[in-house]
């Protein structure tokens, strides 16, 4: 895709345009929820989130992988770093993340914790290779967005015979979080722009519940001023008509099926199950854990690993941040023991994260 071709997604006439039509046409507050950490990026960083009108409400939700990874899960995986036959795998933004009594898993390679940051799954494949006498364990966190491509990298171990890869699979799954937040009464959300890179993978029928069991709209939204305006625009114009849709905007990259294979894949490796997601519980259904016939490669099943509900993180609110009920800067911790240098919760820590897009466009 050109730069000349996205630069028409970013004129600023247009963008001007778009902003003076949903003054006019506002008659109430419109709160919407991004659901994608990079939507929660585009926004600030475009400077969309000072322009919109002021009857625009702004919500981010739970769309950044590392900031809904359950605080059990977190510190499940810096249990095992300790373990002395492991070596343990990541994305770097993992590193960071905070457990119980200030452990990370930057801490525990101080600590002597062997834990080596990969930019791709099948990395891993070369780093088992490269030491076939200890365990290489990947954290397996994220959405459909990731968890095919870890699929694929478990197929292509067995196909390879190699025998030492394991995966610490916390995959989570977006449509049933996103009916889980409807579902309580406390959460007050008139639409969604859904996220682009899920839906290029899953489509955008598994988001049709939203209109139809909750009548509130939803857009596939690409990450372009133009793609968010439009977006908002169209979300303002069904309310008037007393409508409820979902809608692809990002038709360019997002069809209405998605990606098949990719999800053809996801699915003969991992099954669902019940998951945690940090403030918001456990979701039933909305994970994802490794079939049976892969159990060679599950590292749960080799540690014994069990993951159950443990109190979050004292005074860190970012379970109330990713349920759209606090803005970050009411975090009480926010800007003061709480920063991107020092972070106390994880939506500070990941670049997809709220609290860290929010300190760091906002209070500039």
């Amino acid at each position: 895709m050109s730069f000349e071709f996205l630069e028409k997604f970013r004129d600023p006439e247009l963008c001007r345009k778009m902003l003076d039509r949903m003054e006019a046409e506002l008659e109430s507050d419109l709160r919407f929820m991004e659901v994608c950490g990079t939507h929660t990026v585009a926004i600030f960083q475009s400077g969309l989130r000072s322009l919109l009108p002021k009857k625009i409400v702004h919500l981010s939700g739970p769309g950044c992988p590392v900031c809904v990874t359950h605080e059990s899960e977190v510190n499940a995986f810096l249990d095992l770093a300790a373990n002395e036959r492991v070596i343990m795998a990541t994305f770097g933004d993992l590193m960071r993340v905070p457990g119980d009594n200030g452990r990370n898993l930057k801490k525990a390679v101080a600590d002597g914790a062997r834990v080596k940051v990969v930019y791709s799954p099948f990395d891993t494949l070369k780093l088992a290779k490269e030491n076939p006498d200890d365990l290489v364990v990947f954290i397996g966190v994220g959405f459909e967005t990731t968890a095919p491509t870890i699929a694929a990298t478990m197929k292509m171990a067995r196909q390879q015979g190699i025998k030492n890869l394991r995966i610490l699979c916390f995959h989570k799954t977006v449509p049933l979080a996103l009916d889980a937040l409807l579902s309580d009464e406390a959460i007050n959300v008139d639409g969604f722009i859904l996220p682009g890179h899920v839906s290029a993978i899953i489509g955008t029928k598994p988001y049709e519940f939203i209109a139809e069991k909750y009548n509130k709209s939803a857009v596939v939204t690409g990450f372009e001023p133009l793609d968010i305006l439009q977006s908002l625009n169209q979300m303002i114009d069904w309310r008037k008509k007393g409508e409820a849709h979902v809608v692809n905007n990002y038709t360019r990259i997002v069809g209405e099926n998605g990606n098949t294979k990719a999800v053809e894949i996801m699915y003969e490796v991992f099954e669902p199950i019940d998951a945690l997601w940090r403030g918001i519980g456990l979701i039933p259904g909305s994970g994802l854990e490794i079939r049976a016939e892969w159990e060679e490669f599950d590292a749960k099943k080799e540690f014994g690993i069990t993951i159950e509900d443990c109190a979050p993180l004292k005074g860190c609110k970012c379970g109330d941040i990713l349920k759209g009920i606090k803005q970050p800067d009411e975090c009480p911790l926010f800007g003061k023991p709480c920063t991107p240098a020092n972070p106390v919760g994880p939506c500070m820590v990941s670049t997809e994260g709220s609290c860290a897009a929010y300190y760091k466009y906002k209070l500039d």
